[in-house]
């Protein structure tokens, strides 16, 4: 199965990059694994709604470009459905037989992701109502995905 993660920003810091690496070569045994960045938009700590809005929707234009015709669009959002390990290896599952010919998942910046990819997506997925540091939200991101990986094909995984 292809998978691409698409996120907003840029990972600076050795320890997040460090644990990416060690997913990405985790995951390389079961899935074809792209990551991209898209630069983020400046986002001052005052703005108003019409500045926020055009903002998520620069950020959104980067991220368009890089989705295909037939991606599975999974967008991580905090309004999205909560799924237990358990479920979203049944959820993975159900991905997969529906024939993408691949699954982005969409990571947005500090400001979340523009409606118009919400209304893209295939699904829209949340790791609970916690806001998260994009830099993290991938490593759980990578994480979930190959522990539900595992889960699915009855492998043994440390809880």
């Amino acid at each position: 199965m292809q998978v691409a993660v698409i996120a907003v920003g840029k990972v600076k810091e050795r320890y997040w990059l460090e644990a990416l690496r060690e997913y990405e070569k985790r995951l390389s045994a079961y899935v074809e694994l792209t990551m991209h960045e898209v630069p983020d938009e400046p986002v001052p700590e005052r703005m108003s709604e019409a500045d926020r809005q055009q903002a998520l929707a620069r950020e959104a234009d980067r991220i368009e470009k890089l989705l295909r015709p037939r991606d599975g669009v999974i967008v991580l959002d905090i309004g999205g459905k909560q799924l237990s390990s358990d479920g979203w290896s049944q959820a993975y599952a159900d991905l997969q037989a529906q024939g993408y010919g691949r699954l982005a998942f969409v990571i947005g910046g500090s400001c979340g992701v523009h409606d118009r990819l919400r209304k893209q997506a295939t699904m829209r997925w949340s790791f609970g109502p916690i806001t998260l540091p994009h830099q993290l939200a991938r490593v759980v991101l990578l994480e979930q995905l190959y522990r539900g990986i595992r889960i699915m094909r009855g492998e043994p995984y440390h809880k």
